[in-house]
């Protein structure tokens, strides 16, 4: 048994297929002119629904209660632990 029956080869077939749809998208966003302001636009607003948003909605709370990683540890485990009714 050799060991090219072993890998799996992709066909010039295949690679042929999937370069043309790389193109395709790739071709398609250079002709774009009111696409790419679009595309800016989605990525602004990302930009602020993930790193703005994040910043001012979700602190990092554990800073609070301990500088370090050990008393954050048993800030968790009281909370866990602690059955309040």
């Amino acid at each position: 048994m050799h060991s090219s029956d072993i890998t799996h080869q992709v066909s010039p077939k295949r690679i042929c297929w999937i370069r043309r749809v790389v193109n395709f998208y790739v071709e398609g966003f250079r002709s774009m002119t009111v696409g790419k302001t679009l595309w800016a636009i989605i990525g602004i607003k990302l930009f602020i629904f993930f790193i703005v948003i994040k910043l001012l909605f979700f602190p990092n709370f554990l800073n609070s209660k301990s500088d370090t990683d050990e008393g954050k540890a048993q800030y968790v485990r009281e909370q866990l632990t602690n059955h309040r009714n």
